[in-house]
């Protein structure tokens, strides 16, 4: 039975094969490895995958793509947890190796499931490796360096938290419906010792630097409280600095000094 691609979930299935093949080549699975697959859809990744692993975990919120998966892959083979990905609890898996997390993200969702994952706790997280379909300019923003014109809050969140690479990029043909954008695998690895930092006090930091990125940070952080001089101060940034050359370590350090006021 056809399945027609559903707006309301962000529905863009996966056909080239070739890219399919790319993918799977990136994720490099190994049969003991535990791996969630976020949205399956029609099963692009999901076939090769569920052939090489011993198991294979995925999770889907369409009822009618769960009926097929069930039909076509065995439970012995395939676990299909059906829910919002944005709410599903990795939690029953563990105890295990370490869980690797794979996905053709729809785009409506992909930033808030990234900070989702980027914020859990404790660091490292409970899984060892994510390999993720973004829209490019997203993926950029999130490898972005300081200086660029893509770096920004979420570029910050995921370089504190992970190593994160682009790994190639995907054409909207290799999709159907063909999205009007090129998408972009990325590959995010935690680090095993990340920089100590209240997460919120980051995320309250970034958010007041980079909602007015084109004024000094003297200017910018004057939201946070009246003593912004300070912050700068205990950082060792000039006040004259702005938010997009600012290097992830020092965001740490402003942050730190924000969470000890």
């Amino acid at each position: 039975m056809r399945h027609v691609p559903r707006k309301r979930f962000g529905q863009n299935f996966l056909i080239d094969e070739a890219v399919i093949a790319a993918i799977v080549a990136a994720i490099a699975p190994q049969a003991r490895d535990l791996i969630v697959e976020i949205g399956p859809g029609l099963g692009a990744l999901t076939r090769p995958l569920a052939a090489l692993l011993d198991h294979l975990h995925v999770v889907e919120i369409d009822r009618d793509i769960i009926a097929r998966l069930r039909i076509e892959y065995p439970a012995a083979r395939v676990t299909v947890h059906e829910g919002d990905a944005l709410k599903f609890d990795p939690c029953p898996l563990l105890g295990a190796p370490p869980v690797r997390v794979v996905a053709n993200l729809p785009y409506n969702i992909a930033t808030a499931l990234l900070v989702g994952w980027l914020t859990l706790e404790p660091c490292p997280p409970w899984y060892d490796r994510l390999v993720l379909m973004f829209q490019r300019e997203v993926a950029e923003r999130i490898v972005a360096a300081p200086g660029s014109k893509s770096y920004g809050r979420l570029s910050v969140l995921a370089g504190w938290r992970c190593e994160a690479r682009i790994r190639f990029d995907v054409a909207g043909t290799a999709f159907v419906p063909p999205p009007k954008v090129t998408s972009s695998l990325v590959e995010l690895v935690p680090r095993q010792n990340p920089l100590p930092c209240e997460r919120r006090a980051l995320e309250r930091v970034t958010e007041a630097a980079f909602g007015q990125r084109r004024k000094m940070l003297r200017q910018s952080l004057k939201s946070l409280g009246p003593d912004s001089t300070t912050l700068l101060e205990a950082a060792k940034l000039e006040p004259t600095s702005r938010a997009e050359t600012v290097p992830v370590e020092v965001f740490v350090a402003l942050a730190r000094a924000f969470a000890a006021r």
